[in-house]
């Protein structure tokens, strides 16, 4: 899903690339209802998302594993592949979507005038609560440290996002995912995520006891993730000047 506007196509200018995907493990539902959350925000009226979309160009894949969300699967497609684990050599045959994503981020990785800023695969997990990420490890230690900027912002903007949960390792069972490959092979300024959101319920600060999560709040969720693109461009610099104060979506 591109959203295109003036700014980020004068001629020469370089596009700054957010991509998300979800979906990858049919089974895990909420996934959906982020990224359901992140692409109504995108095409809203509210200022933050003119202000996005003025300045970023926004890829979305919303459904990695369509045949196997159609079967009902948990985990895997209709070939009975964890996609998941095939993002260093998908097959066109085998693994259709991935190999076709993975193309696309490629050449746009190879285009001089591309800066794939951003990759976020969102995904649920069925044992712990709240929204978090996972990331990925690196030598260079200030880069480790601006992988961090992200999540603490997010964490911010919505409550339901805990970034004590948030974790940055380098798994070799995790070899094979999104977040693992494409952190690996793209520079060192382009930041790469798993969006986990808890199947069941998230705590609040301070609260004793857990909220169930709804479709609603799943979508929330989203939006403040959409939110937060800005408050990290803001404090890099690329978008200038003052927003007129704006409710916050949460």
């Amino acid at each position: 899903l591109p959203l295109f506007a003036a700014a980020n196509l004068r001629p020469g200018a370089e596009q700054k690339v957010v991509f998300i995907t979800a979906r990858v493990h049919p089974g895990e539902t909420p996934s959906s209802f982020v990224c359901q959350g992140i692409i109504d925000f995108l095409v809203s009226h509210h200022p933050i998302a003119k202000v996005l979309r003025d300045h970023l160009v926004f890829k979305i894949a919303p459904m990695l594993n369509p045949d196997g969300v159609y079967l009902g699967n948990y985990r895997c497609s209709l070939l009975g592949f964890d996609l998941n684990r095939h993002w260093a050599n998908p097959s066109p045959w085998a693994h259709p979507t991935l190999h076709g994503v993975k193309e696309l981020i490629i050449n746009m990785y190879n285009n001089p005038k591309i800066n794939l800023e951003f990759y976020i695969d969102i995904h649920a997990h069925s044992t712990m609560m709240n929204g978090f990420m996972y990331g990925n490890i690196f030598e260079d230690e200030e880069r480790f440290q601006r992988q961090a900027v992200f999540p603490k912002l997010l964490c911010q903007n919505a409550e339901d996002f805990s970034y004590s949960s948030t974790s940055f390792n380098r798994d070799a069972v995790k070899a094979g995912t999104g977040r693992r490959f494409l952190g690996g092979l793209l520079n060192d300024t382009s930041y790469c995520y798993t969006l986990e959101v808890s199947f069941y319920s998230y705590i609040l600060g301070g609260a004793a006891s857990a909220v169930p999560y709804t479709e609603e709040a799943y979508m929330k969720l989203g939006r403040n993730v959409a939110r937060t693109f800005l408050d990290y461009y803001r404090l890099n610099s690329l978008v200038e000047g003052p927003l007129a104060p704006t409710p916050k979506t949460r």
